[in-house]
């Protein structure tokens, strides 16, 4: 086999020793992973569909919010630790910053009946604690404004040690919610983690009403949590769900008449008036700290009289295809040249409406050698991405969705690549296909440029342990890549 020196791999080598300690020094704060399950977190409430436009948190509630240890002051004396205010609920992880949005109808809450209250954790990564926390936010503050310490009370309204054990997901804290405490309220409940230096800070958002039955003996059956935009033609079913399965009586139907119908916040409205004018014994609303349910402009509540016999409610959308919308390739060069097997393919590409799009250049065996994926406005838009291949013709493959989700277009393209040829073959380019890792499987690192096989059983294990917060096994880069990897 050939051998090249390459003076970029001797200044990688020179440095691995710093990279690797930089990794084992901010590697703790990756190692436990969990979410306040109940009441549900905002995070939570977004993986449930409670909460809309919530960014990387719908796919993560387990990471959100970790960040170090120390609320509301710093540990011992030390200096202020823990979550930056305004990013409390985010830990302040970009992924995750649309959490600390903050307004008074911008997420779901949820109804707390009772002040005597079982709170439980999900952990998807346990670790020892060393306490729970539980705090709760201020009368008369500010729903509209972002979230501070200012904002909680100065010490928490309930506490649970930990004794460093691992706690269990069966674990159920018995709080009581202070008495002054009702309507919406914030609470912050922290879980500190005893063997690193992280803490997890998951907010959830309620309505507290105190009362063990809610007044005028309705129920809660279901939420109207908008979030995509319709279109004349639309229509929306509130679908009602008795113990014996659907109650037809009681499911209530719109369309979308008019272009202005179609935003979420007045849909949602237009639902919420109808199922209202039509039953007696099911309201859709806001509730009240009196117990009056009225509709608002965003999220209501489903609520039910016991006569009823609904017991649930799904909201079902009928979105026409959007028969209008275009997208295709515009432009691209007569020839990409491979540089040892390396190019950065550009082109050019159009549409009319909005979209998620995600582009992909297939080789002549169907293997995907290099992939870019991007929101783009209506109009041309130009996209990149970086290719690991061999001269040939390609296919340059792209999939336009449109934001609302009802349309996708595709469009496909011959496109040519001469010049140096990678060489070494590879399975996947990494992260892509993480599922299928298994023993053999090789996988090109798109920050280096390196190909890496994933050793026998049982190291081979290791090579699917991934995600953007703990990547000690990444090929390559990851502190502990070397037990899963060989670098070919």
């Amino acid at each position: 086999m050939k051998m090249t020196f390459d003076k970029r791999s001797a200044l990688t080598a020179c440095t691995s020793s710093i990279v690797l300690l930089s990794v084992m020094l901010t590697s703790q704060i990756a190692s436990a992973h969990g979410y306040l399950e109940v009441p549900p977190s905002r995070a939570l409430a977004c993986q449930k569909g409670l909460n809309t436009h919530c960014g990387g948190a719908q796919y993560e509630p387990q990471s959100v919010g970790e960040t170090f240890k120390g609320f509301p002051a710093g540990v011992g004396g030390a200096p202020l630790q823990g979550p930056v205010d305004g990013k409390i609920a985010s830990g302040g992880h970009s992924l995750f910053s649309a959490m600390d949005a903050q307004s008074a109808v911008r997420w779901h809450l949820t109804e707390i009946k009772d002040r005597n209250t079982a709170f439980q954790w999900r952990y998807t990564a346990v670790h020892p604690a060393t306490k729970h926390e539980y705090f709760i936010t201020r009368n008369g503050w500010n729903p509209n404004e972002s979230i501070k310490r200012a904002t909680f009370e100065s010490t928490p309204f309930c506490t649970i040690d930990g004794g460093n054990q691992k706690p269990s997901d069966s674990d159920k804290h018995n709080c009581t919610i202070p008495a002054d405490k009702s309507g919406q309220h914030i609470i912050l409940a922290i879980w500190t983690v005893g063997d690193t230096d992280a803490a997890f800070y998951n907010v959830a958002d309620v309505n507290i009403l105190a009362e063990a039955d809610l007044p005028g003996g309705w129920s809660p059956v279901g939420s109207l949590a908008p979030a995509t935009t319709l279109l004349v033609g639309d229509k929306v079913k509130a679908r009602a769900f008795s113990a014996n399965g659907e109650s037809p009586n009681y499911s209530v139907e719109i369309s979308i008449d008019k272009a202005e119908e179609g935003t979420p916040q007045n849909w949602a409205f237009k639902l919420a008036e109808k199922i209202n004018a039509t039953h007696t014994l099911i309201r859709a609303g806001v509730r009240d700290e009196n117990g009056n349910i009225e509709p608002a402009k965003g999220s209501n509540s489903l609520y039910a009289q016991k006569e009823s016999g609904v017991i649930r409610y799904e909201v079902q959308l009928d979105m026409k295809e959007d028969t209008a919308a275009r997208m295709s390739v515009a432009a691209q060069q007569a020839e990409y040249k491979l540089d040892k097997g390396q190019v950065k393919v550009d082109f050019s590409m159009i549409s009319n409406r909005p979209m998620n799009v995600e582009a992909t250049l297939f080789d002549q065996n169907n293997k995907p050698v290099g992939t870019t994926a991007a929101q783009v406005a209506s109009g041309s838009t130009w996209l990149a991405m970086d290719v690991r291949s061999n001269p040939g013709t390609h296919t340059l493959t792209l999939v336009g969705t449109t934001l609302d989700g009802r349309t996708t277009r595709q469009d496909n393209q011959p496109t040519q690549l001469t010049g140096e040829g990678a060489g070494t073959e590879y399975d996947f380019v990494f992260p892509e296909g993480l599922g299928n890792y298994t023993a053999g499987t090789k996988v090109l690192q798109p920050k280096t440029g390196e190909v890496f096989e994933c050793k026998p059983f049982p190291e081979s294990g290791y090579c699917k342990q991934y995600s953007p917060s703990a990547n000690g096994y990444e090929p390559g880069i990851g502190a502990h890549w070397h037990m899963a990897w060989n670098k070919l």
